[in-house]
């Protein structure tokens, strides 16, 4: 399921408002994907602006990555940020379903608590 939530602030406010929200919650932002940029590049113009942040909290990915290996297929969590006339939506896929996707056993109770802590980076955020 792809959680969504408005913001009144444009992609280029959201970008810091998000690397601080994931600082307080002990995530990194690894890398951001300016797929509008990237695909500029390839001569294929979008709209609106679009940037899909990777954050990783390592302690959690380090918990997950040592139950099993195969996890990493679904590691590092993605936030997506699309802008628009009145602001932005800030999105993601829910952490639980990615991990419950993997079908491994004992990554429920670690799945929820990233989840919370995702979503309290986009409230903060928004």
């Amino acid at each position: 399921m792809i959680h969504t939530r408005r913001s009144n602030h444009s992609p280029d406010e959201i970008d810091q408002r998000l690397r601080d929200a994931a600082a307080r919650h002990k995530f990194g932002v690894l890398h951001v994907l300016d797929l509008k940029q990237t695909l500029h590049s390839k001569g294929i113009e979008i709209e609106p602006e679009c940037r899909v942040f990777d954050v990783c909290n390592p302690q959690a990915a380090s918990l997950a990555l040592g139950h099993d290996m195969s996890v990493s297929t679904v590691l590092p969590c993605r936030i997506s940020v699309y802008g628009d006339a009145a602001g932005s939506t800030i999105a993601t896929v829910m952490p639980t379903d990615l991990l419950g996707a993997t079908g491994l056993d004992g990554v429920d109770k670690l799945a929820g608590e990233i989840q919370r802590e995702i979503l309290a980076i986009i409230d903060e955020t928004a």
